[in-house]
């Protein structure tokens, strides 16, 4: 059951994430999408949502360089693990807690709006109690996941970063994994279904990069210049008011 767990799990997870977006890519093309709703509600949307997002990235960040760094670079780099271990209790907890706080905004404003709150389906509801669990799992990792609970002091670089780079490169060495505390366990294996249930909520848009507006021309605005907008004629230049070209008139 161990291994398959953290032997083999993770691969099925992956299976249906790259399944599930490409599935969602081909066929629901216009669900992929946020479904915003800020014309609903947009006084507390427009400061949960930046710090949700910024915060979303600096926990990423931060569990990029936990997973894929090794101990003994940090340690060849002159980073004590005090030094390194300081760095993200501080820095990732107070990461979580503004994940946190600024999810519990979004989730407070579609209760309390109405609006908001009939745009919301039970999709959106199940999708915000899994990701609520993973960043309170989280929380809990960072903050009491150092300690076994014999009182045996614990560094996931030696356990969960192990095992996570093991599967990276397709040699599954799941004893790490067993070896850690509770509270990663549980966070890792929410985040897996986190994973797999992503293509399938609005969450897809997290895999959106709107890249070609980058290289799009300008788009430019101009005034109507409502004095002249009725010296418009077929021979001139501009549009035609709609139903009034000869063409148009030939189709009556």
């Amino acid at each position: 059951m161990t291994f398959f767990i953290w032997g083999v799990l993770p691969y099925v997870v992956l299976l249906i994430l790259i399944s599930g977006l490409t599935w969602r890519y081909k066929y629901d093309q216009f669900g992929w999408t946020t479904r915003s709703s800020q014309l609903y509600e947009s006084r507390i949307l427009k400061i949960a949502s930046p710090i949700f997002h910024f915060a979303l990235l600096a926990v990423f960040i931060g569990h990029l360089v936990g997973l894929l760094v090794p101990k003994a670079f940090t340690d060849w780099a002159g980073l004590s693990q005090e030094m390194y271990h300081l760095g993200a209790f501080y820095g990732g907890g107070l990461a979580g807690l503004a994940l946190a706080v600024a999810l519990g905004m979004l989730i407070w404003r579609r209760r309390r709006t109405g609006r908001v709150f009939k745009a919301t389906t039970a999709n959106d509801k199940f999708m915000y109690l899994v990701l609520a669990i993973v960043i309170i799992l989280g929380l809990l990792a960072t903050f009491t996941g150092e300690t076994h609970l014999n009182g045996e002091h614990h560094n996931y670089r030696e356990t969960v970063s192990v095992w996570f780079r093991s599967m990276v490169i397709f040699q599954p060495d799941v004893a790490p994994m067993a070896a850690s505390t509770w509270q990663f366990k549980a966070h890792v294996f929410f985040g897996l279904f986190l994973f797999a249930i992503t293509p399938f909520t609005r969450l897809v848009h997290a895999f959106t990069a709107p890249l070609h507006y980058l290289f799009r021309p300008y788009i430019v605005y101009r005034s109507r210049d409502t004095s002249k907008a009725r010296q418009v004629s077929a021979g001139g230049r501009g549009w035609d008011p709609v139903g009034t070209s000869d063409r148009d008139k030939g189709r009556r």
